[in-house]
């Protein structure tokens, strides 16, 4: 991708104070987009907003990307400081591991609410907008590799990265009249800061998947910034795995 590839472009990134979300507004500032980054911490996505500002125009804004009235003004305030929106990407989301037999009712919701609920409610408020701007645009969901294999104590975070993937697959029904795309993305093991507490993540991974090495953020953003790149504006209603090859031959860490 040439450098200013999102140039004109305006973009909204949840769970982008830290990790993967990071990275991918980040890269799209550094391509030109100006971007809308989200996070429930404030001070840490205050933080972010000031690094990726370095390389472009970029704004922070602090809340619950499960939340419907804050989605609609995360929206809202994009189309206003950057005059449109033409990508929303749904990273945000939550992993709570728990042994099926004791998993917690409570758990089990805000699992959904967050990891389906805020990126039904992204994608709808996002391509309300476009429709509105009558110029198009794309939206990518975050799916996982535990929506394609079984993984321990994941029973309820593994279905809704499936969920996800048929949300991507149905909504192309409704999006394609209005020239908007969707799509989804299913990492794998991933290096963030917080896989990274685990002193036992690159060892394993790096011995369970195909490619020596689990992923690091820039790949999963490399991939991310395809998806919503005008090279792939026939692409629509797709789910794209970035794991190495692990869910070819799928070992468990444990």
């Amino acid at each position: 991708m040439n450098t200013n590839e999102f140039s004109g472009h305006a973009a909204i990134v949840t769970g982008a104070g830290q990790g993967i979300g990071f990275e991918i507004a980040r890269q799209l500032c550094i391509k030109g987009a100006s971007v809308l980054i989200n996070d429930i911490n404030e001070a840490l996505v205050n933080d972010a907003a000031a690094k990726i500002a370095r390389h472009g125009n970029c704004i922070g804004l602090a809340g619950d990307a499960a939340d419907p009235a804050f989605i609609q003004s995360m929206v809202d305030k994009a189309a206003n400081e950057f005059g449109r929106l033409t990508i929303a990407i749904a990273n945000a989301g939550i992993t709570l591991f728990g042994d099926f037999f004791e998993y917690k009712p409570q758990h089990l919701q805000a699992v959904m609410n967050l990891n389906i609920g805020g990126s039904f409610l992204l994608a709808q408020a996002a391509a309300r907008q476009m429709k509105l701007q009558n110029s198009g645009g794309s939206v990518l969901l975050m799916s996982s590799v535990t929506g394609h294999q079984a993984h321990k104590n994941l029973a309820a975070y593994g279905i809704t990265k499936a969920a996800l993937e048929m949300l991507a697959k149905t909504l192309v029904i409704e999006l394609s009249p209005h020239n908007i795309s969707i799509n989804a993305i299913a990492p794998g093991a991933t290096l963030t800061e917080r896989t990274s507490e685990d002193k036992d993540y690159v060892n394993t991974w790096s011995r369970i998947t195909p490619m020596g090495k689990p992923a690091t953020v820039e790949d999963i953003a490399n991939a991310a910034l395809f998806m919503v790149s005008p090279a792939s504006r026939h692409i629509t209603g797709q789910s794209l795995i970035i794991d190495g090859g692990w869910t070819s031959v799928s070992p468990s860490p444990y």
